[in-house]
């Protein structure tokens, strides 16, 4: 089992960075490939970035360039750094976590956490 807590979600201006953490428990983190999720009010649940044990990372193509994704395993978190944000990044966050040493990139994710709202507004 794996529980995941995100946190760092909130209210910002258009142009203004967030860093939104995935602090997660249980099994071994450093052998699963960890993503952020996002969901817009109407719209489907995507997948923002997503990052290997090891390292790779891939990214969504609305976000290149602005967002990034890293992971700490030492500290069992990943992060996703935001910046030049916009309105259209207004969300609900999920950290999400692929099975023990799954593919790259993984074909879904097996443990969620609760969400962080994230708002770009004026």
């Amino acid at each position: 089992q794996v529980q995941l807590v995100e946190s760092g979600g909130g209210l910002v201006q258009p142009g203004g960075s967030l860093r939104l953490s995935c602090a997660a428990s249980g099994s071994i983190f450093s052998m699963r490939s960890m993503g952020w999720h996002r969901q817009a009010p109407g719209k489907q649940r995507e997948l923002v970035a997503a990052v290997s044990g090891g390292g790779i990372s891939t990214y969504a193509d609305s976000v290149k360039g602005r967002f990034t994704i890293s992971r700490d395993n030492s500290k069992n978190t990943a992060y996703l750094q935001m910046n030049s944000l916009k309105p259209e990044d207004t969300a609900v966050y999920y950290c999400a976590a692929a099975r023990q040493l799954s593919q790259w990139p993984p074909r879904e994710y097996v443990y969620w956490g609760q969400g962080t709202q994230v708002t770009v507004s004026l």
